[in-house]
């Protein structure tokens, strides 16, 4: 179960220098956590499931020899920079160059990934599906897929831009979902939702 610390607040009442000092703050105090900002709130969510690895790792293993082929990054442990002002994710599964520029050691420019990845858990679905995708459009992030079980789709958004994302292409798990360049790949879902 996630948890909010921090609710939306005007800017008159909590600055952006004091959400992320409460951010950094949090970090270090739950470790072994997902911690992110998320619309202007604090949220702690609980460690991933075993099926919740499970499918980043079925995903993973067919993404792993175009990722390999082109000497390209995996990066779990890695938090989305989106801009000083915005929110901070850890996304569940983040591809990028080796040169990506990292905003510090811990955050890499959204602009300069090449996939970054969420699988739903019970807690996150409202954030996966609406916050971080309208983020991570305004930051530049190409391709942003959302994997929901719970729902049983593949949401693939590309062409980021002011208004959000400008191609949707969403499948039921169990058919292709083809990744647009510079990938050229097409997953198999089927893995995905398989116990």
């Amino acid at each position: 179960m996630a948890k909010v610390l921090v609710e939306p607040t005007t800017q008159a009442e909590i600055s952006a220098a004091s959400l992320d000092r409460l951010y950094r703050e949090n970090c270090r105090r739950h470790p072994h956590t997902k911690v992110e900002i998320i619309n202007g709130r604090i949220v702690v969510r609980e460690v991933p499931t075993r099926e919740h690895a499970r499918i980043v790792f079925r995903l993973l293993l067919q993404l792993i020899p175009f990722i390999t082929e082109r000497g390209w990054e995996n990066l779990q442990d890695v938090n989305l920079f989106l801009h000083p002002q915005l929110d901070r994710y850890r996304p569940d599964l983040l591809i990028a160059k080796p040169t990506a520029r990292m905003w510090n050691p811990e955050n890499i420019w959204g602009s300069d990934t090449l996939l970054v990845v969420e699988v739903v858990s019970p807690s996150s679905g409202e954030d996966d599906h609406g916050h971080k995708p309208r983020n991570c459009a305004l930051a530049g992030v190409p391709l942003y897929l959302v994997i929901d079980t719970f729902k049983g789709v593949a949401r693939l958004m590309s062409d980021p831009g002011e208004k959000g994302y400008q191609h949707l292409v969403e499948v039921t798990l169990g058919k292709p979902l083809t990744l647009p360049e510079p990938w050229d790949v097409t997953i198999d879902t089927a893995p995905l939702i398989e116990a």
